[in-house]
């Protein structure tokens, strides 16, 4: 159980902080079941989560999991997405979303990025259901390992730079 302060991955609305444990006050919610309070820290709304119901929630990396996950990266396959079909390409991508699994988003940003590289070197602009992904994962990706590294969110690229720099793994 999520205590009150503890920062937690709620599915697509990324990392959100646990403001309370409990019946909340809000008349949308069962009396007769607690639920978490959450805020996450890229938005203004509350979230309310029935503690006992199986959704999508798991606890943020901590920082050893965060540094293993970076230095991975360069091995990480690719998500197999084999289609130019921008809504099947789509669907596609929601897969990763639907995993919360940072190694997942990790993944399509590799694929998203590998594709854009492609699309650049023929002499085309990267497409924009690429372009909507990318910035979506990135959100959710480097708000978690800010959070795990303790470290602004604007840092976390530089942070993976170099840290496969000194690793020798760029």
């Amino acid at each position: 159980m999520y205590q009150v302060g503890d920062y937690v991955v709620y599915g697509g609305s990324g990392v959100c902080q646990v403001m309370g444990v409990g019946t909340p006050a809000s008349t949308a919610c069962d009396r007769r079941r607690d639920y978490y309070t959450l805020r996450p820290l890229a938005g203004t709304e509350t979230i309310y989560v029935p503690v006992d119901a199986h959704v999508s929630i798991r606890p943020v990396l901590t920082r050893q999991e965060a540094d293993a996950l970076i230095l991975q990266l360069p091995v990480l396959p690719e998500c197999p997405v084999d289609t130019r079909n921008p809504q099947l390409r789509s669907h596609a991508y929601q897969a990763s979303f639907h995993a919360n699994n940072s190694a997942e988003l990790a993944r399509l940003l590799k694929t998203i990025h590998h594709k854009d590289t492609d699309a650049r070197k023929a002499g085309r602009q990267p497409g924009k259901v690429n372009e909507r992904f990318r910035r979506r994962a990135e959100e959710l990706l480097y708000g978690e390992l800010s959070i795990a590294l303790g470290i602004p969110q604007d840092s976390v690229p530089q942070y993976i730079r170099q840290k496969l720099n000194t690793a020798g793994r760029s």
